[in-house]
């Protein structure tokens, strides 16, 4: 039987996207945009944003620019508000944002374990509680989509908050997926490796600092932020119909080797 490729097609739905401005969510982003959906870019950084969104605009992309903090509940509610005004409707919703910090376990201060906690548990749940129940309201289902980590499974010197938060992040993926599938909504987390946007200043394949990560990759190298795309388009549409409560690993192969 041959496959179905208009089911990747997203023609008509209408996707935020936070944490678009720059890097994996930019690239996310672009990947929904292109496959046919409305996309809201969205960032704490107004700059960053009004670029971003005029870039999307010029290539011919409906989008919406959306400055907010997903640390503050009513930004995450403005932001779903925004986008209903806009198009009428939300049909995806990818939190992409959030931020680690780099202390050891034992020197982890309260305020810098608050914040990521905040960053990227807390504020995840709040754009996705947002978004389930615009779509719980339309009745025609959703996805939703968390950005979370491979520091979510295995461990990462120097990142225990963060590894907390994305492991927190999994298992709300899970439980969510579990009481929002009555009403089709979809809920799913894609789980990067490491990724050559973590280097805003360049990206060096043959600097030493990256060898033992090519080293300990399978695949390698780090991953692309392009190559994100392909997931976030695919969990997003009906490609996915009957995936949820996943975790996807892009990780060119870290936790398996």
């Amino acid at each position: 039987m041959a496959i179905d490729l208009s089911a990747f097609d997203l023609s008509g739905k209408v996707a935020i996207v936070t944490g678009s401005a720059r890097g994996l969510g930019k690239a996310m982003a672009k990947g929904l945009a292109q496959a046919g959906a409305k996309v809201v870019i969205s960032s704490r950084t107004k700059a960053e944003v009004d670029a971003t969104t005029d870039a999307f605009r010029k290539a011919g992309h409906d989008v919406l620019a959306c400055v907010f903090d997903a640390t503050k509940r009513d930004d995450c509610q403005r932001l779903v508000d925004a986008t209903v005004a806009q198009w009428g409707r939300l049909d995806v919703m990818l939190a992409n944002h959030g931020g680690g910090a780099y202390q050891m376990a034992e020197d982890v201060d309260e305020a810098t374990w608050q914040r990521v906690i905040d960053q990227n548990l807390t504020g995840a749940f709040h754009c996705c509680q947002m978004a389930a129940r615009r779509m719980i309201e339309q009745k025609s289902g959703g996805s939703i989509i968390v950005t979370s980590s491979t520091s979510s499974q295995v461990g990462f010197e120097g990142l225990m908050s963060y590894g907390a938060a994305k492991g927190g992040v999994d298992q709300m993926v899970r439980s969510m997926a579990f009481e929002w599938g009555r009403y089709g909504i979809r809920v799913n987390a894609i789980n990067p490796g490491y990724t050559t946007h973590r280097h805003r200043s360049g990206y060096d394949p043959n600097d030493p600092k990256e060898i033992p990560v090519n080293q300990r990759t399978p695949l390698g190298r780090s991953g692309r932020p392009e190559e994100f795309a392909g997931p976030a388009v695919f969990l997003a549409s009906e490609a996915s119909s009957f995936v949820t409560g996943v975790c996807l690993n892009v990780d060119g192969g870290w936790c398996v080797a």
